[in-house]
């Protein structure tokens, strides 16, 4: 069962962690898209990155935006999100999270941002399925 919570927790996970790419001609609607789906896909793999969709977005070193030293965790920590565009991650998390909205990323449980400096040891040697603006998606679980 979904609850309001986890569609709050989803929702601030994707402002968190795509909401620069909104703005982007490559990223747009889709890189809110495909960060919900990206949880979705590790949620119902009910594995141990968590059995409900807060559980996995919170899960420690999952995403980054959530991190004790990321800046963004102020932000998500705030009780409102003055933003129009936390309205429509809360779209997006109701939309993805309900199924009402398709997996745009071929399944992809994992992704990281082109623009660091190495890949993250999980992504070496591995082929991604989708890129969406500054960020490359893949699948490594069922």
């Amino acid at each position: 069962m979904i609850t309001e919570q986890d569609l709050d927790v989803l929702a601030r996970t994707i402002y968190g962690e795509a909401r620069g790419e909104y703005y982007r001609k490559d990223g747009g609607m889709a890189s809110l898209i495909a960060v919900a789906n990206v949880v979705m896909n590790r949620v119902r793999q009910q594995t141990w990155f968590g059995k409900t969709i807060a559980e996995t977005c919170q899960k420690p070193w999952q995403f980054s935006c959530w991190n004790a030293a990321d800046p963004n965790r102020l932000i998500l920590r705030q009780r409102y999100i003055n933003d129009t565009l936390f309205l429509l991650c809360l779209q997006v998390a109701e939309g993805v999270a309900c199924k009402d909205w398709p997996d745009i990323t071929k399944k992809a449980d994992h992704y990281h941002s082109v623009l660091i400096d190495q890949p993250p040891k999980w992504a070496v040697n591995r082929e991604h399925k989708v890129r969406m603006g500054q960020h490359l998606f893949y699948q490594l679980g069922g």
